[in-house]
């Protein structure tokens, strides 16, 4: 049965479950998908003197663990963009290691490349890989225009802005148009891009379902009821 915080997402005639946490799940695969994770941007912020709140890694990787053991995953694909930069992974706290490490224990872990971080990271078990393949579902860090149906990615990190109940909202949301999927920043710290910019009309040239993350349901709204700005 599918709860009210879930949302089932078709891609190339694969069925997910698209999460109010801003995950897919594949259940036929086991496979929980997360991206763009951003980790350490705050300790990233910091050595610049742009002080932010040091939580944003333990507040994802919390979110993440719940997801792991909500769904039983015996597998886990990061989507890219895992860490914040080239050397996030030497600044994570030891007790935020151990949490990342604790999802990751027995389980098989994808890293796949991002544009903040070409590199795996050091100090943790997983595959790193440009992109994956699954059956008919290709995982990759950014979206291409000219891709086969089946494509998965994130890089964008796409929001929505939609008017409901006399006034509007703006939240995290997952575009799929059937033929492709575009899952939003799961990190604390990552910002948006809303679906309505010049970089998604490519993409989605006959429109898109944009699944907007609510504090405990998934809301779906076709392109026309999404707003710029």
């Amino acid at each position: 049965m599918i709860r009210r915080d879930e949302a089932v997402l078709s891609v190339a005639g694969s069925e997910f479950l698209a999460t109010a946490d801003g995950a897919l799940v594949w259940l036929e695969e086991s496979l929980v998908v997360v991206s763009d994770l951003h980790l350490e941007k705050g300790s990233s912020f910091a050595e610049r003197r742009q002080l932010l709140p040091p939580y944003d890694t333990a507040a994802t990787l919390a979110r993440l663990a719940r997801l792991l053991a909500r769904f039983a995953a015996r597998r886990l694909i990061f989507l890219g963009d895992s860490f914040h930069d080239r050397r996030a992974d030497s600044r994570i706290a030891a007790r935020d290691r151990e949490a990342l490490s604790h999802c990751l224990h027995r389980r098989e872990v994808f890293w796949i490349a991002g544009n903040h971080d070409p590199h795996p990271p050091s100090g943790f078990t997983g595959t790193a890989t440009p992109e994956l393949a699954i059956g008919p579902v290709l995982f990759r860090h950014e979206p291409t225009e000219d891709a086969e149906p089946g494509e998965i990615a994130g890089h964008l990190h796409p929001v929505a802005r939609v008017a409901t109940r006399g006034r509007s909202l703006r939240r995290r949301c997952f575009a799929c148009d059937g033929s492709r999927a575009i899952l939003p920043a799961f990190g604390a710290y990552a910002g948006g891009l809303n679906v309505r910019d010049a970089a998604f009309a490519p993409l989605f040239p006959n429109g898109f379902t944009a699944h907007l993350m609510g504090d405990e349901r998934v809301f779906a709204f076709p392109k026309a009821r999404c707003l710029g700005g």
